[in-house]
């Protein structure tokens, strides 16, 4: 990537090098690939929900399979933006409405139950996927009836106030000092 930016810098700005270690935590990089599944995912039951519902045999759904898209591309979104724990927070509710619209497809009379039941599975191990990141993501704030640690007693010097009062005074005696031994130096001929 850091190719691409040296061709986009303007003329005297320093060119990048080499790239360096991500600082990206892997619990932020696994809700980042969340956040484009999700996208993805919304596009194609957006865009193609008669896809959908024939493959799963479901056929008469796809206003809900399109509703389910916007949810998908509207958690995505937030998975990647700042908020990202609130965005696979909904992530995590929309595979629990995911698996209800899929439990009523699997009738006796629906020849495409296998494909019900390997969309089940793979929604049962995405949503353990939103969920350890929702987990992982989640603010590391203290409880608010934590007790707060308060250090009215410290000054900021490690050896007291008074220490650092004693060395100003040393120091502007010694200064004082030496004003008055130039001062007579320059009085003697």
């Amino acid at each position: 990537m850091f190719h691409f930016s040296n061709i986009v810098r303007t003329k005297g700005d320093p060119r990048i090098i080499e790239g360096g270690p991500s600082l990206k935590q892997p619990a932020d990089q696994l809700a980042r690939a969340l956040g484009w599944f999700s996208i993805g995912l919304g596009v194609v039951e957006l865009f193609a929900p008669r896809r959908v519902t024939e493959t799963l045999g479901m056929e008469g759904h796809e206003t809900m399979v399109r509703a389910f898209g916007v949810r998908e591309i509207m958690a995505g979104i937030m998975t990647l933006s700042v908020e990202k724990n609130a965005g696979l927070w909904t992530r995590v509710g929309g595979d629990g409405l995911d698996a209800a619209a899929l439990l009523s497809g699997l009738t006796p009379d629906n020849p495409k139950k296998g494909n019900i039941a390997l969309a089940l599975l793979m929604v049962g191990g995405i949503a353990m996927l939103d969920y350890r990141a929702a987990q992982a993501t989640k603010s590391r704030r203290p409880a608010r009836d934590a007790r707060r640690k308060l250090y009215p007693n410290r000054s900021g010097f490690p050896k007291g106030v008074e220490s650092i009062r004693t060395a100003a005074r040393q120091i502007a005696a010694h200064a004082g000092q030496n004003e008055v031994k130039q001062g007579d130096e320059r009085r003697v001929p």
